[in-house]
């Protein structure tokens, strides 16, 4: 089914009665999965981060498409894929699984949208709170989605001699809109975005290996020598640079530890304007890995639904093309997997994700 033209799968009852037991096991596990992601940055402070709270909407599509449409599709699967509801219902079911997966990539480009700013322009970024232009990147991943979905609800699908027994995208210029909208247009835009956020990244890296160079040898030439009156006197003002042994903590220097993180301003990114001459921009080693596991999810998410996409638009546009239903359906479940995978990668490649999810385990083991 997915948002595609489904047909029915191979019949038997081996085929349904692994179909009901895939399908229960992976809604337990998106559900368990994404409800833990989503809990954990509601209570746990070290997890309020504005690009987590871009993973809670993308753990909330996961979540609705686990409540809301995997157990029709599951309930259609084990009837051997005929529909034996009503075609409202079907409609219905049609609208959210468009909705729901056309979220997850507009979420993931949201995603990447708001890691560029925060590497490319990141004297204009709140890294402390979400701020409204992240509200609004995050409201309108859920706009566009349904944008995208809407015509299938307001009767797309009441196309004449249509079968009740299929539950099935009907319009097949619309399958080739969805899947453009959905997937072929918002890929390459964020692997852009992330080509460059990660060329930032790493001109950040460099910078920051380099000033934290520059301050080593500055503070061990000076390591024995009594700070002079100039440098006391900058010291008083917090004017004294990161080269000297007597810098402070925190001030506007060049480098410091800041709550046990180390952070590098960089002398490039100053702001322009008179006044904030001394502002840096700065990012801590908690962000860079925070971001290092974003390309994880993203490639996750393109081995799971790249082929369901390739298959859905063939199936609308080569009409003599043959695809065999084993193939339809093997490839809409694994699309359906890719809802339970990021939790486990948080899991994997995330400490504080990691240490949440086994305090919460420990309590119920």
């Amino acid at each position: 089914m997915g948002n595609g033209t489904a047909g029915p799968p191979p019949a038997g009852a081996g085929h349904s009665i692994a179909a009901l037991v895939l399908g229960i096991l992976l809604i337990l596990l998106i559900v368990g999965g994404n409800g833990l992601v989503c809990l954990s940055v509601c209570t746990e402070r070290a997890l309020k981060t504005t690009t987590n709270y871009f993973i809670v909407s993308l753990a909330v599509a996961d979540l609705l498409l686990a409540l809301l449409v995997l157990p029709l599709y599951v309930y259609s699967e084990f009837q051997g894929g005929v529909w034996s509801l009503s075609t409202v219902l079907c409609d219905a079911l049609m609208t959210m699984d468009v909705m729901l997966c056309t979220a997850s990539i507009f979420n993931l480009c949201a995603i990447s949208v708001d890691r560029f700013i925060a590497v490319q322009i990141p004297l204009n970024y709140n890294r402390r709170q979400i701020d409204l232009r992240q509200l609004i990147l995050i409201s309108t991943t859920w706009i566009f989605a349904f944008a995208v979905a809407s015509p299938v609800i307001f009767g797309l699908n009441n196309v004449p001699n249509r079968d009740p027994s299929l539950c099935q995208l009907e319009d097949d210029n619309y399958i080739v809109y969805s899947s453009i909208c959905s997937f072929f247009i918002p890929c390459p835009v964020m692997l852009v975005l992330y080509c460059g956020m990660f060329q930032g990244l790493k001109r950040w890296e460099e910078a920051r290996k380099a000033k934290l160079r520059g301050c080593i040898y500055g503070a061990n030439r000076k390591l024995y020598h009594p700070p002079t009156l100039m440098e006391r006197e900058q010291t008083r003002l917090g004017l004294l640079d990161c080269s000297s042994p007597y810098a402070r903590a925190g001030l506007p220097g060049e480098c410091g530890m800041n709550s046990g993180i180390q952070t590098v301003s960089y002398p490039h990114l100053r702001y322009p304007h008179p006044g904030h001459g001394h502002k840096r921009a700065k990012i801590n080693g908690r962000e860079r890995k925070a971001m290092r596991v974003l390309p994880v999810v993203v490639g996750a998410f393109l081995f799971c639904w790249t082929p369901f996409f390739v298959v859905h638009i063939t199936r609308a546009l080569c009409k003599s093309c043959s695809i065999p239903p084993q193939v339809t359906s093997t490839v809409t479940w694994l699309g359906y997997v890719n809802s339970a995978l990021n939790p486990i990668i948080y899991t994997v490649f995330n400490a504080e994700f990691r240490n949440f999810f086994r305090k919460v385990l420990h309590v119920f083991c």
